[in-house]
């Protein structure tokens, strides 16, 4: 079994910087896509960034030019380096990364249990 454990969250202010990291651990995992979202109060769950194998990256229109994914899907893990922190990023971050595990490749989608970032002054 696949688990992801995350790892980073606090508390910041305003215009401070975080790193969330993100490791995966368990059986065989091919992974082709990691990500981060995250969901505050009374809101839906939302893309912040995501990054594919290929190396190729996007993220939410709110975090662009602030936030930056990074990865290494061989060695299956993830990070979010969080800068220019604003009050409306506070949320639970989760991770999420998505592969083929197993003898027969079997597609799997994990998820993390999530990190609490607060932005505040």
């Amino acid at each position: 079994q696949v688990q992801l454990v995350e790892s980073g969250g606090g508390l910041v202010q305003p215009g401070g910087s975080l790193r969330l990291s993100c490791a995966a651990s368990g059986s065989h995992f091919s992974i082709n896509a990691m990500g981060w979202y995250r969901q505050a109060p009374g809101k839906q769950r939302e893309l912040v960034a995501l990054i594919t194998s290929g190396g190729n990256s996007n993220y939410a229109d709110s975090v662009k030019g602030r936030f930056t994914i990074s990865g290494d899907t061989a060695k299956n893990t993830v990070s979010l380096q969080m800068n220019s922190l604003k009050p409306e990023d506070t949320a639970v971050y989760y991770c999420n990364v998505r592969g083929v595990v197993g003898i027969y490749n079997r597609y799997l989608e994990v998820w993390g249990q999530g990190t609490l970032v607060t932005v505040s002054s």
